[in-house]
């Protein structure tokens, strides 16, 4: 089993999980292990080498919906695409939705994702009404904001180590259809993104940002297009358009190398804002390609070859995020590694519901890096960036953060582990909290 970032493949015992009555004593039957739903985790948060994992994608059942209300139980293997697909015809739609629909419900709010429109919805917790919990032991728990709410913070961004999600209780928005008014911006040099990221609030609903790492000066200093960028902004456009088909394309195999590397880093980079240039300005478009980029290319983590790649996704308080992530960027910049797609967006001012929820208040930057030679010593010189200036990085996403990193950044981690099951476990929280 595998995770999407594709840095190991390693034996599990695979528990399939398909009617919610019998979960309780699969648990009991099983040796410890975590819940694993559709595996678009990019590190080791769903992996349990050498042990069990539970998986949930059978766990997919709607149970009830409420149409005057927007208010939908459903178990925890729905995939946020699918509830997607029935409900916006109905007029409504999940208030929050990650960079990809191919997530479930239950990893959703384990990890507490965040999308575009943080500053104005929050994380998917904060629309998160109830969730029912089977702990190892056979004692099922029922928690939401109003009811026994310490089980509830430790569970949504709890990286699926308080029990096993099986249902949950959302709360739709009202959304009046597919449709998005957006805009692409051009922009060269990190002031002219916060900028435009300020001037986008709260106007725009979705605000994300491509930044070219190649491009050197990030901080906008090197004249031309050094720290080139295009912003995105698009909020919900009541207007009927033609019928939208998806165009899909595929990545059906792996490269026996990278196809990301130092030689194609800066010639991609260069391709991806050349093709972007047509798309300046404002137009109409239909909300999955825009919150969903990659999800057009299937398998597109493939791309990075038989040896997988990294994501490193990082939060930096606001006060000093231009300094910070302009060091971030020239660190990288100097590595000669780098990202086709280096995403940054500033998050909103409020904070998550969960314990260990990785958003706050600040700005975060994502990075993809091929796995090889190197690699980590670029990122013990971003670690200590991101340290100094407060921030932390993103459990979801993350393979290699070392402990103390860990224990700095979330420091309600003391909370949280009251409530841990200890016939729960992960290749991650062993690497993070010792078991």
């Amino acid at each position: 089993m595998s995770s999407w970032g594709r840095l190991s493949a390693l034996p599990h015992d695979v528990v399939e999980l398909s009617d919610r009555a019998t979960v309780a004593a699969a648990l009991a039957r099983s040796r410890p292990g975590i819940a694993y739903g559709l595996g678009r985790s990019y590190g080791d948060v769903c992996l349990n080498p050498g042990g069990t994992l539970w998986r949930t994608a059978g766990l997919d059942r709607l149970i009830h919906f409420d149409a005057s209300t927007g208010r939908l139980i459903c178990e925890a293997g729905v995939v946020l695409r699918d509830i997607q697909n029935l409900f916006l015809p109905r007029g409504w739609g999940l208030a929050v939705l990650p960079g990809t629909q191919l997530v479930t419900v239950g990893g959703a709010i384990a990890n507490d994702v965040h999308g575009k429109n943080h500053h104005g919805s929050g994380t998917f917790g904060d629309h998160v009404l109830s969730i029912r919990l089977q702990r190892s032991d056979g004692e099922e728990i029922v928690c939401g904001p109003a009811e026994r709410p310490d089980w509830f913070a430790a569970t949504v961004g709890g990286l699926g180590l308080t029990g096993l999600i099986v249902e949950a209780e959302l709360q739709l928005r009202r959304v009046p259809g597919p449709w998005l008014e957006a805009e692409t911006i051009a922009y060269a040099g990190l002031d002219a993104f916060f900028r435009l990221s300020d001037e986008s609030h709260p106007a725009w609903e979705h605000t994300v940002s491509w930044i070219d790492c190649t491009s050197g000066g990030a901080g906008g200093d090197a004249g031309g297009d050094a720290g080139r960028g295009l912003f995105l902004r698009a909020r919900p456009a009541a207007v009927q358009q033609g019928a939208w088909r998806a165009r899909r394309l595929a990545m059906p195999v792996s490269p026996p190398i990278s196809l990301i590397n130092r030689l194609t880093l800066k010639p991609i980079n260069q391709l991806y804002w050349w093709l972007n240039q047509r798309h300046l300005g404002p137009r109409i478009v239909h909300y999955q390609p825009f919150l969903f980029p990659l999800d057009a290319i299937a398998g597109w983590n493939r791309a990075y070859g038989p040896a997988g790649f990294y994501q490193y996704q990082c939060v930096v308080p606001r006060e000093n995020a231009p300094a910070v992530i302009a060091s971030l960027l020239a660190e990288i910049g100097r590595s000669g590694a780098g990202s086709v797609l280096a995403v940054l967006k500033t998050f909103g001012e409020r904070w998550p519901p969960g314990l260990l929820s990785f958003p706050q208040p600040g700005t975060t930057l994502a990075l993809d890096f091929h796995n090889h030679a190197g690699v980590e010593a670029l990122f013990e010189r971003l670690d200590a960036l991101v340290v100094a200036a407060g921030g932390r990085l993103y459990p979801a996403k993350d393979a290699r953060m070392p402990r103390a990193m860990f224990e700095a950044g979330y420091p309600r981690l003391g909370e949280f582990v009251r409530y841990r099951d200890p016939g729960i476990s992960s290749a991650m929280s062993r690497r993070l909290m010792g078991g």
